[in-house]
């Protein structure tokens, strides 16, 4: 689904994520509406750089800087910001450019 982070955003306003979205954008999406939970079990198994980077994200929010230390290493990416919004803000840039 090929969508641009303005686009994203705007679905925010929404009761579910759009359909076809990726689990990576659907995390982001569940974490937005404030469902850390549901967010992390969409990418706690995901193995790829993008799926290691949201999930690195989600637990240093979560406030597990350690467990967010392992995840930023094996994503291999940099999306790392020190505001938390402003990291989310990164990603979800990064992963709609795509």
């Amino acid at each position: 689904m090929g969508m641009n982070a303005e686009a994203f955003l705007r679905t925010l306003g929404g009761q579910a994520p759009p359909a076809g979205l990726p689990a990576t954008l659907e995390a982001l999406w569940w974490d937005a509406k404030g469902d850390w939970a549901r967010a992390h079990g969409l990418v706690d198994e995901l193995e790829t750089p993008d799926g290691m980077a949201v999930h690195a994200y989600l637990h240093r929010k979560e406030g597990a800087d350690w467990n967010a230390e392992y995840w930023y290493k094996r994503s291999g990416k940099d999306f790392y910001r020190p505001a938390l919004e402003s990291e989310w803000n990164a990603l979800v840039e990064g992963l709609t450019a795509e």
